[in-house]
């Protein structure tokens, strides 16, 4: 660096630079770099840019879980990174900065996930390596196939953009050892992220998780010397084969295929820019529907620029879909995030309207429908039932556990994410007897199936509340491809009984009680914000509330501290997570969220089955939650 850095020590001196800001970039300058890097920090501190290099290098972004997730695109855009700029009006590079999502950061993680596989496994790794259609997804995805090939791992990379659960489905049927999606979901288009999968497919959780962290957190940069040639792996193209046999797959999760005959139902579908068509859109005129798409957002654009968010939970991000829907007389509006893992949907109730559904509504219509199919199949019996299991999150709807306790089959809650859920789903195979499968991913669903029943626990179905849902173990994440599957089906059998399918929820509500959960969020941007974020978890565990909105606290289970054991007597990892259950039979849970700048709440609320007045019901329930947030958001000004 040159003599121009003593205006990052004057910064520091004068409180407008952190110190560990200051660190951040001295090391991050001290290594290779593509001559961008001290141009852009340069024009940052000469233009008095301080909260921008604080967010860039406050800290350093650490792998997780979760991989890795940040802003590729910084608020503020240096003529440097701008450069000849790039397609759709990206910058022509990635930010720069030890906290953003650029090539240092993503060449950390896979070289460590790298060092992690060689030190385990024999013979030469092998990954499977995706992308959605953000910026410099297909860039990031490509270099990471690059290092794979360079240290000697073979590397599977599809051809163009794809749902995050057919990496997850490929990993199990290639048998590969590890798998990457470069991906932030439904994130703002600034964002980008890395998501790392073990050889089950599922997201990596212990007793990998430490190691993998360990070794991607250790690495300080990207720089490595590729291995001699004759040492080093292959790149392989993933295509139109792949996306067959994934379709095939898809298509099992269907229970009544004989439903959906004859009955074709109009739909507009929307992949709101994103993943989602490839699959979807064939797949659901393969079933029968006659599908409509929004023109304007078929297009893959990582800009997203028909919405304020690619989120299918949010109205406003299917509203095209909903106008289309009424100017054409459609059934049921579908929506999927742009990596297609997350399914939002809008259906016509009764007075022939468009009405959106929550995910938490729409998952606990496909479990109960679920439930009692297998039931009335015969799949599951009275002599079964016991190893029949329903798989959701803390945070989910109380009515999935109503649901499974009343048909008398299990039910177990994880911590949120589906990697939870994935590693449950492990567990139950690895239950199975060696001596009974060869193959466990070779299987029919009707001889695996009846493997599990037998010998360990039959997954019925698993949700989260924020519209992710999966239908069998073949897959070890949401998938959105398969929600579409069995929501179709949800809308043939409503068909088939003459009703909508706002009456199918109605009648589960009179058979289950009234349940509401409404969610809520704060957002806190940057090193101010994570600082806010953080000083606000930690006075709830600290200080948890013993009253709220005039109801005394019955119980507080606090995950971070508390030693806390699932239904099966497994105990949860720590994680920031407090759950406040309230003596009038409301609770909220507070957790900050993973992926976004955000503090999120999990309001929920209830009315015991058979209420004789289901809409007096239903306004009492939610005017109760209304009034508690309204309390919980006073205490946070006093929090904060």
């Amino acid at each position: 660096m040159n003599d121009w850095t003593h205006v990052l020590d004057e910064a520091v001196a004068s409180g407008s630079l952190l110190e560990s800001s200051r660190k951040n970039i001295a090391d991050y300058l001290g290594g290779a770099r593509d001559g961008v890097a001290e141009a852009a920090v340069k024009e940052l501190a000469e233009a008095g840019e301080w909260g921008e290099l604080n967010d860039r290098f406050y800290k350093t972004l650490e792998f997780g879980t979760g991989g890795l997730r940040g802003r590729t695109i910084g608020k503020v855009v240096t003529t440097a990174e701008q450069g000849e700029g790039g397609p759709l009006d990206r910058p022509e590079h990635p930010c720069h900065g030890t906290a953003s999502m650029n090539f240092h950061n993503v060449g950390r993680a896979i070289q460590g996930f790298i060092r992690y596989l060689k030190a385990k496994k024999d013979g030469k790794p092998k990954f499977v390596i995706g992308h959605d259609t953000r910026h410099f997804s297909r860039d990031f995805a490509e270099y990471c196939a690059k290092v794979c090939a360079e240290l000697g791992c073979d590397a599977y990379l599809f051809e163009g953009p794809r749902a995050t659960p057919q990496i997850s489905f490929a990993i199990r049927d290639l048998n590969a050892d590890g798998g990457i999606v470069l991906t932030a979901s439904h994130n703002p288009p600034h964002d980008n992220g890395f998501k790392a999968y073990f050889d089950d497919g599922g997201q990596i959780v212990e007793p990998h998780a430490t190691g993998i962290i360990t070794e991607v957190n250790a690495l300080a940069s990207a720089d490595y010397e590729a291995l001699p040639e004759s040492e080093q792996g292959a790149i392989i193209p993933l295509g139109v084969e792949a996306d067959e046999t994934y379709m095939e797959k898809t298509q099992t999760l269907l229970l009544q295929p004989e439903l959906l005959e004859g009955r074709s139902a109009k739909v507009v579908y929307t992949n709101i820019h994103g993943t989602g068509g490839h699959i979807v859109v064939p797949l659901l005129k393969k079933l029968g529907f006659d599908v409509l798409t929004v023109p304007e957002q078929d297009v893959m654009d990582g800009r997203f620029p028909t919405v304020k968010s690619p989120n299918p939970e949010n109205a406003e991000a299917l509203q095209m879909a909903m106008d289309l829907a009424v100017k054409e007389g459609a059934d049921a509006v579908i929506g999927t995030d742009p990596d297609c893992d997350r399914m939002g949907v809008a259906v016509r109730n009764a007075a022939g309207e468009m009405e959106l559904l929550t995910g938490n509504q729409i998952g606990s219509l496909m479990a109960w429908y679920r439930v009692k199919t297998m039931f009335e199949m015969g799949w599951i019996t009275e002599s079964t039932r016991a190893r029949a299991i329903l798989v959701k999150t803390y945070v989910t709807s109380p009515l999935q556990d109503a649901i499974a306790h009343k048909n008398g089959i299990g039910v177990v809650n994880t911590l949120t994410g589906f990697k939870w859920i994935a590693a449950k789903l492990q567990k139950y195979e690895s239950a199975i007897p060696a001596d009974k499968v060869d193959d466990y991913r070779a299987l029919t669903p009707e001889e695996s199936r009846k493997l599990r029943l037998e010998y360990s626990k039959f997954f019925v179905f698993g949700g989260e509340e924020s519209y992710g849902y999966m239908g069998d173990d073949f897959i070890r994440d949401k998938d959105g491809n398969g929600a579409v599957v069995m929501f179709a089906e949800l809308v043939a059998y409503a068909a088939s009984k003459g009703c909508k399918l706002t009456d199918l929820l109605d009648e589960v509500y009179a058979e289950y009680g009234y349940h509401l959960e409404i969610g809520k969020s704060l957002y806190m941007e940057g090193a101010e914000g994570a600082a806010k974020i953080a000083k606000l978890a930690a006075s709830y565990s600290d200080n948890p509330p013993s009253e709220v909105d005039g109801s005394k606290v019955a119980k507080v289970r606090d995950f971070a501290k508390d030693a806390i054991f699932d239904e099966e007597g497994d105990e949860v990892p720590k994680a920031k997570m407090l759950f406040v259950d309230l003596e009038d039979g409301r609770s909220f849970a507070v957790r900050p969220s993973g992926t976004e700048p955000k503090i999120k709440y999990y309001l929920f609320g209830k009315d015991e089955a058979g209420a004789d007045d289901l809409a007096a019901s239903k306004a009492k329930v939610r005017a109760s939650l209304e009034s508690l947030w309204a309390a919980i958001e006073a205490d946070v000004e006093a929090r904060v």
